[in-house]
């Protein structure tokens, strides 16, 4: 990834994670807050708003690439979430992977699209002052979807400067953004606004047009402090989704063609948030409360005239949601017998409402028939403890109990689906920190997580199409995990880390191709490897290499095949960077990731796909500047996404035919932004 770099610590205590009961004076140099003694486990670490500013990005959601080993793609209209991958999982559009922003939870559990649904376009990449990221269900503050890892985005409460931007590109790209602060009473008030563009390289234009609005008071220091947010977005776009193979391959459809060129959809979302951090010389308070209301009218057809030969099979999901939440903790500070020792509680509730929830046949977006409606109440409460002691200078351990209790309500307009569900885990977390040793520390963690199934799930009785018999879903699927690893900065300049770790899921969560959506299935077992490197060549060169490498297979036979469709194996990133050569700036990352098994038994495999992006940039003076960004450097012809599944185009038999569904990755484009500050 680009301009990652190690951190320079000026004066650290060693296990500087632990560093709630000490002061100490921690300077940050470079991207990454992340050295020796900042952190619980090797794969745990943070990103600074630098390197945000210095990495092009070809959408919003690739905020989410900047954690090592993520990789972000997208199968439909870029207003629709992105397709995320990581640790051996096709996460599709969230599951397992949880993302918050200023505390307040982007999945979106019971979706009309995909359980644990992650749209990131409500966010303005400028106003994001830190990412802290996690993987592995090691940790008691993180709940549902965390299996996989966690995001933790907050926005800054203060920019060192005012600015005004526009960038221009190829395909009718224009992307117009105003950031900036101001003193206001005793705190500071932080505003942005974007208004964006984009028709893509598809042969139908894309017409995703969006804008979003950011208006933040905060008040205090870091230490003691409050924020509240308020947030909105609106977008609408035609989507380009995966499409067969075989219709490329024959000339009948342009690589950037589509099936069905009514597909498409419209979002909005409005929030609103609070949070609140309280430090004594013994106790740290942090709160936080939000409440958001969105709306998603999403049209889909990706097996064309597979079920209905006549119409075709496009369909309507729509929701309408108002959620709101809390998360309080408490944290004391203390000596036992000699030895540093903290204790925290803390309480997360979230309740979701939905009304309608729904999922329609139609075409070219009319409507034909309703397969089923909804409305549904979810709430949920998580409560934990964790203590941490710091037995010596070189060990430090870190022991938590987490307790989530949820209730799933549904009311359907298919009877016998309709009900109410209660269900409750209960996950233990245990983390072993040694070290440092000649500025290396090493890491053992094991802990254990969950993800909630849709809630139309743990009542179903009939299946909405068919009206055929089937049996409720789990409501909590367990998750199981550990990981040994190890950071050293040794060599001058290097920051290198390292994770051996393993995965075992109850159920997992795998794409339906005739459906549209994802199913619960097979449980499965992951494992791998991952080797992070950033180092700081000098002063205005930065160099980074990501490598990972992992397995996935289900955990009961079935002749079916034992493979986990879309679980992905190798992943690299390198990237270089250079800042403030004069005037001149200029970034490059590679990424990488390899074959897929694409259905169970291995038979059929997705291609690889690399793809390198680059940037050149230009200080005329203190106010004025300019970069140039070049997406799909290489013009290399690959794939975003790919899916094997049966569908039928017209003249094929009944039954459809087994293919390669895949989305292309858009091909070489440059864009051009001009910036002033004011």
């Amino acid at each position: 990834m680009i301009g990652k770099s190690l951190v320079a610590l000026v004066a650290m205590v060693p296990l500087a994670a632990f560093s709630e009961t000490v002061d100490t004076t921690v300077e940050v140099r470079g991207h990454y807050d992340n050295g020796v003694g900042t952190s619980g486990a090797a794969s745990q670490g943070a990103v600074t708003a630098e390197l945000i500013a210095n990495r092009p990005a070809l959408r919003a959601g690739e905020l989410l690439e900047f954690v090592p080993g993520v990789i972000v793609t997208q199968h439909s209209g870029d207003g629709k979430a992105n397709q995320y991958f990581l640790r051996g999982f096709n996460l599709d559009h969230g599951t397992d992977f949880a993302t918050f922003v200023d505390g307040m939870p982007v999945n979106m559990r019971t979706h009309a699209h995909g359980q644990g649904y992650t749209d990131l376009n409500f966010l303005i990449p400028e106003l994001v002052d830190r990412i802290n990221y996690k993987k592995g269900p090691y940790y008691a503050d993180e709940g549902d979807f965390a299996s996989a890892g966690a995001a933790h985005m907050t926005l800054a409460n203060k920019l060192k400067e005012n600015t005004a931007s526009v960038t221009v590109g190829e395909n009718q790209y224009i992307r117009s953004v105003v950031t900036g602060s101001t003193p206001l009473g005793a705190g500071n008030l932080v505003y942005g606004a974007e208004l964006g563009h984009n028709n893509g390289p598809w042969v139908e234009p894309e017409a995703f047009h969006k804008s979003l609005g950011v208006l933040r008071y905060s008040q205090g220091a870091s230490d003691d402090q409050f924020s509240v947010t308020g947030m909105f977005y609106k977008g609408a776009w035609y989507a380009s989704n995966q499409i067969p193979l075989r219709a490329v391959q024959s000339g009948e459809l342009d690589p950037y063609g589509a099936i069905d060129t009514s597909d498409g959809g419209a979002t909005s979302r409005y929030s609103l948030s609070a949070t609140l951090r309280k430090r004594t010389s013994d106790t740290l308070l942090q709160a936080n409360a939000y409440l958001v209301q969105s709306s998603l009218m999403l049209y889909n057809d990706f097996t064309y005239f597979l079920d209905d030969p006549v119409n075709g099979d496009q369909s309507r999901q729509t929701e309408k949601r108002r959620l709101g939440g809390f998360d309080v903790a408490q944290t004391w500070f203390s000596h036992w017998g000699g030895l540093d020792v903290s204790n925290k509680v803390g309480v997360q509730g979230r309740y979701d409402y939905l009304s309608p929830l729904a999922l329609h046949a139609t075409r070219n977006q009319q409507t034909l028939r309703t397969i089923s409606e909804s409305r549904v109440q979810e709430g949920s409460v998580g409560a934990y403890l964790e203590n941490t002691v710091q037995w010596r200078d070189w060990l430090r351990t870190t022991a938590g109990l987490r307790y989530d209790r949820y209730r799933f309500d549904v009311d359907s307009n298919i009877a016998e689906n309709s009900g109410k569900v209660s269900a409750g885990t209960t996950s233990p977390k245990v983390s072993v920190v040694l070290g440092p040793w000649a500025k290396t520390e090493f890491f053992v963690n094991y802990g254990e997580g969950f993800h909630s199934n849709d809630a139309r799930g743990t009542t179903v009785h009939l299946t909405p199409k068919e009206r055929e018999p089937i049996d409720p879903v789990t409501p909590l699927v367990k998750t199981r995990g550990a990981e040994i690893g190890a950071r050293t900065e040794f060599l001058p300049g290097l920051q290198s880390s390292v994770a051996v770790w393993k995965l075992r899921s109850d159920s997992e969560l795998v794409f339906s191709g005739d459906a549209g959506d994802t199913s619960a299935s097979r449980g499965s077992y992951r494992s791998g490897i991952e080797w992070n490197n950033h180092y700081i060549a000098n002063s205005w060169l930065l160099f980074d290499l990501d490598l990972a490498y992992s397995r996935a297979h289900y955990t009961e036979h079935d002749e079916a095949g034992d493979y986990i469709p879309g679980a992905i194996g190798k992943v690299a990133s390198f990237g270089a960077t250079i800042t403030d050569l004069g005037p001149w700036s200029a970034a490059f990352q590679m990424r990488y990731f390899g074959p897929r098994p694409l259905i169970e038994d291995n038979s059929v495999r997705s291609a690889t796909t690399a793809i390198a992006y680059a940037r050149v940039g230009y200080k005329f003076n203190r106010r004025w500047s300019m970069q140039l960004d070049a997406f799909n450097l290489f013009d290399r012809k690959v794939s975003d996404v790919d899916y094997y599944y049966a569908s039928r185009l017209p003249g094929e038999p009944a039954e459809g035919v087994d293919d390669i569904h895949y989305h292309p990755a858009e091909r070489r484009s440059f864009r051009m932004t001009v910036k002033a500050v004011f």
